[in-house]
Order: C-alpha cells, then sequence, then structure tokens
C-alpha cells in the first residue's frame, strides 16, 4: 500500500465558489504551491500528497481540496467502469470503511450525473470483492472516502476528496445567527477588498461574527485548518501512524507560525444577543476583538480611516426595512477616505450609494445571487 508520506508529484484541484477564483489563485501562490494556474470553478496546483494537507489547513478560501487519481478517454459507460478500474483503490480504501460518489458529466452519451455516479461506485466496489472477497458500503451523509467524478470533452478525471466536511466547517462557529455568511465567502471578500491587514477594520452588522474572526484569523497567520478535529484523508486505508505522526509536526509548524500583534478589528451589531455570539465564536477561534452593541446608523464608525466589510440584510434571509440601505448610505457619505465592502443580494444598496463602485462582483451566497460593491468613498 502506497504510503501519504510519498515525495510523488499529484495534481490537486481547488474547489471553490464562482466568482471567487482570481482570489483563491491568488491566496495558493502565495502560499508557495506549485503551478498554480487560473481556472474558471476551481484552480489546479500541484504538489505532494503532504501539499495536499498543507493546502486543506492553511487555504482560507477554498471549498475543498481534491486530488486527481486518474484521467483516461470516456465515451462510453464501459470506458468509465474500466478507466476506473484501473485505478488501486485497496491504497485508500478497505472493505470495513465507507464510501459516497458524485460526479458532474457534460457527455452526451453520460449525460445523468446520478448514472455516472453510479458507474463509478460500481467499479470500485467491484474492484475490492474481485481482490478480497467483501466490499465497503455506501454512506453519502459521513463517507470515510469521497469520490468525484468529471466527464467532459470525452475525458474523465477521478478525484479524491482530501476535505471530508467542506473546508469552510472551520469548527469555530459555535453559536450561528439566523443567515451566516460561509467562512470561505468572508475570506474571499477580505481579499477582494485589498485590505493589507494593517488598516483597522470593522463589521458594523457582524451577525455571528464571521467577517470579522476571518479578518483576525488572516492577520494573526492562524491557518484555519487548525481548528478541525478530522480531515478526510485521515479515514483513508493509508493513513498511519507515520502519517499521523508527520501531520502533528505540520500542525505544530503552522502554530508557531502564528503571530500575535494585529490592527484593531471591532465586530458590531445591534442585536446584543448577536453580539454575544460573535464573541463565543471569536473566544473558540483563539482571536481578539474589540465587540460593540451598536446600530451603525446611530453610531457610525469615527476615527481614522480604514476599511469596513460587510454583509447587510436585503430582504432574503432577514428583513430589512425598505428606508434602510438609503440611511446605510448617508452614513458611508460621510467615511471621506474609507474603503467599503458590500455583500448584497439586493440592487438597491448599489442605487442608493452616490459612488460609483470600483469592483461589482457576482457571488453567490446561501443559494442566492449576490454581488460584492467595493467603494473608495471620496
Amino acid at each position: 500500500m502506497k504510503s501519504q508520506l510519498s515525495e510523488e508529484m499529484l495534481e490537486f484541484h481547488a474547489a471553490t465558489i464562482p466568482g471567487t477564483e482570481s482570489v483563491l489563485c491568488e491566496e495558493l501562490r502565495e502560499l508557495g504551491f506549485a503551478s498554480v494556474r487560473l481556472n474558471r470553478g476551481g484552480i489546479p496546483f500541484r504538489g505532494t500528497m503532504q501539499d495536499g494537507w498543507r493546502a486543506c489547513l492553511q487555504s482560507r478560501i477554498a471549498a475543498r481540496i481534491q486530488v486527481l487519481l486518474g484521467r483516461f478517454p470516456c465515451r462510453t459507460p464501459d470506458d468509465l467502469y474500466h478507466g476506473v478500474q484501473g485505478i488501486d483503490w485497496g491504497t485508500f480504501l478497505s472493505p470495513s470503511q465507507t464510501l459516497a460518489v458524485s460526479a458532474v458529466s457534460r457527455e452526451d452519451a453520460l449525460s445523468h450525473s446520478g448514472f455516472v455516479a453510479l458507474k463509478v461506485k460500481d467499479a470500485i466496489v467491484d474492484q475490492l470483492r474481485q481482490h478480497v472477497g467483501t466490499r465497503p458500503d455506501v454512506d453519502r451523509e459521513d463517507a470515510d472516502v469521497r469520490v468525484f467524478a468529471h466527464v467532459a470533452n470525452q475525458k474523465a478525471s477521478i478525484y479524491l476528496d482530501l476535505a471530508g466536511e467542506p473546508l469552510n466547517k472551520r469548527g469555530y462557529r459555535k453559536v450561528a445567527g439566523e443567515a451566516p455568511l460561509r467562512e470561505t465567502i468572508a475570506a474571499a471578500l477580505l481579499r477582494m477588498s485589498g485590505w493589507d491587514l494593517e488598516t483597522p477594520l470593522i463589521d458594523p452588522m457582524c451577525g455571528s461574527g464571521t467577517l470579522a474572526i476571518e479578518a483576525a484569523m488572516w492577520a494573526g497567520n492562524k491557518a484555519p485548518g487548525l481548528l478541525r478535529e478530522r480531515f478526510g484523508f485521515e479515514r483513508w486505508a493509508n493513513y498511519d501512524e507515520e502519517a499521523a505522526d508527520a501531520l502533528r509536526l505540520l500542525r505544530g509548524a503552522l502554530r508557531g507560525a502564528a503571530k500575535g500583534t494585529m490592527p484593531r478589528m471591532i465586530a458590531s451589531d445591534r442585536n446584543a444577543d448577536m453580539v454575544e455570539a460573535a464573541r463565543q465564536n471569536a473566544r473558540a477561534a483563539g482571536v481578539k476583538l474589540a465587540f460593540r452593541t451598536h446600530d451603525v446608523l446611530v453610531h457610525p464608525p469615527t476615527g481614522e480611516k480604514g476599511f469596513m466589510i460587510t454583509n447587510p440584510p436585503y430582504g432574503q434571509r432577514l428583513e430589512m426595512a425598505p428606508e434602510f440601505p438609503h440611511q446605510l448610505a448617508a452614513v458611508l457619505s460621510r467615511l471621506h477616505g474609507w474603503r467599503i465592502g458590500i455583500l448584497t443580494g439586493s440592487p438597491v444598496y448599489e442605487q442608493a450609494i452616490s459612488a460609483k463602485p470600483l469592483q461589482a462582483i457576482e457571488i453567490p451566497n446561501g443559494g442566492l445571487d449576490c454581488t460584492f460593491l467595493l467603494y473608495d468613498m471620496p
């Protein structure tokens, strides 16, 4: 069985949501990964399996990290079945473990993604049954090994998911609000904003605190995956004691790289319960923030210019008073020299703010089509 500590160079795919590809590409290059390329829907890079571990621990924006196991011509269901059987599944999966397969197909002869996933599953379990006389069970909710198949342009690519649960599940969100912002989206917005990790930053509608917490973790060089109890690759058949020791060393090195000094960051909200939730989540994340129970319309930011990044209500998952965007726009107009970033699912904010946005980036959030509006207030 091949160890996960092999120095073989592999191809990885960092999956992300549409609109965040460029900042994920920038992040992975900064983290020192090799052969990073900008690509729609996710970012490919190369490295050893341990580099894949490090991506799971360090990437703030990626939703999943997947390693390519095989790529082969695929025009028919038989091509798919035999191509999948050409991969040594016993390296990663034993009959006592569980399996889940998902697929995306853009091939006419294999147009149904559910059928593609079923064919891949059959090829895997048939191989193990032939070799050891029994087969693993399927568990779509909490599988030990997660396989992803992508079929397009008469080629199939078969990936193994290193993350397990999506990487936005950091482990620090002890209390969630009614419409919590996904952690990976918050990290992407912060990078899109151009924040320099030094200028003071505020989220005046912080909810459960995700934006401010992600900002503090980034500024403090705190790897987001350090709070996770376990990743998917730790459940594979070839994850042994030697690999566990190597992962402990990697975690220790990343903990040692964290910084103690950070800029001033404020999380405020008019809802005292949400401020308390944000405080608890920040404590769980191990970061220090300033908290305020303030209504931004009554207590607007004061002092030196800074960054305001926020996700205000827009009448979809949270109620919004019709006059609120115009009232907020009046507050923002007085923040001379500030950079403002607003993630919204309603065009009314852009209509209310008189300044022209530097950028308007479309980003899906919670099943809604949203836009990240970025302003330099004159």
